[in-house]
């Protein structure tokens, strides 16, 4: 597995972390439960656009990657 493989995979993967969260903060009824999950889930936001911008520069770099 390239490293523009592993890349994408855990991109997909946070995302998909950050949107449960997200479901979990609208489900809950606590605000205190529903701040931590919203702020868990902006934590990894951030973290998904840093390896976006990763990504990007890797495709840069390594044209046979770019649009896949």
């Amino acid at each position: 597995m390239t490293t523009y493989a592993k890349l994408n995979d855990t991109l997909y993967t946070l995302q998909g972390v950050a949107n449960t969260l997200k479901i979990y903060a609208v489900q809950t009824s606590r605000q205190e439960i529903k701040d931590v999950f919203a702020d868990a889930a902006r934590s990894l936001h951030e973290v998904v656009e840093d390896l976006e911008g990763r990504k990007r520069i890797l495709e840069f770099e390594e044209p046979q990657y770019k649009g896949q």
